[in-house]
């Protein structure tokens, strides 16, 4: 990374600025629930589903202090959007690349300790809008367990019932945003990655089916299976 960064000051208020435009323009609210839990000063890694680009939007409703986020390369070149992430101190990782994104997330993690951040990631590694949550990858929770720190689980609702894109509806809607307990690494190793990543890929898909009010059959929720990858 040649760019250190910037979690506060002016380039997270100019996306302020974007996200209060957009959304009193599109008619968009947000239901913020455990926000305090967000609030803590110690680093973190932050991670939640991935829908859309208004996952931004609910992003920045809830965005702490002294947090960067972790996207893949491709977006910086999203245009207006790829401009506004980039002036928001967004780490572009180059998923082509294994050796590139590995330097990265260890700087990151340095970082991440040294500069007292919480860093943010999509586990699911692309947009999905599918009703239901990808396969996570793993490199959230390695970064999580390396630098021993807590994992803060962040979950949006399905937009699927106001935004689709397919069918090119995007009406008012309401967004639901829920952050989880903090699950803890400590005293973790590389050998408990797969089962921490498990762990959190089922409560948050728990959660996601509770707020999104999609039907459950036996407290088991109905949709497309979706289970971690190794």
């Amino acid at each position: 990374m040649s760019r250190r960064p910037c979690p506060e000051g002016s380039a997270p208020s100019i996306i302020s600025w974007f996200v209060r435009t957009f959304k009193y323009v599109y008619g968009l609210r947000f239901s913020v629930k455990g926000l305090e839990k967000l609030e803590g000063d110690q680093p973190c890694v932050i991670i939640s589903n991935h829908q859309s680009i208004l996952d931004m939007m609910g992003l920045m409703e809830i965005l702490p202090k002294r947090c960067v986020q972790i996207a893949k390369r491709e977006l910086m070149f999203m245009g207006p959007v790829g401009l506004i992430m980039y002036l928001g101190g967004v780490f572009f990782i180059n998923r082509q690349r294994s050796s590139t994104a590995m330097s990265v997330m260890a700087e990151v993690g340095q970082r991440m300790v040294s500069e007292n951040l919480k860093v943010w990631i999509y586990p699911e590694g692309t947009r999905n809008d599918n009703g239901d949550l990808l396969p996570f990858k793993k490199g959230a929770f390695y970064l999580a367990v390396q630098a021993q720190v807590p994992i803060i689980p962040v979950v949006y609702s399905a937009f699927s019932s106001f935004y689709d894109p397919k069918k090119k509806l995007f009406t008012s809607g309401t967004i639901k945003v829920e952050v989880l307990d903090a699950i803890p690494t400590s005293g973790l190793t590389v050998a408990d990655v797969s089962k921490l990543m498990d762990t959190c890929h089922q409560a948050m898909r728990t959660t996601f089916f509770h707020i999104s009010q999609i039907p459950q059959e036996n407290g088991t929720p109905v949709g497309p299976r979706a289970h971690p990858v190794e």
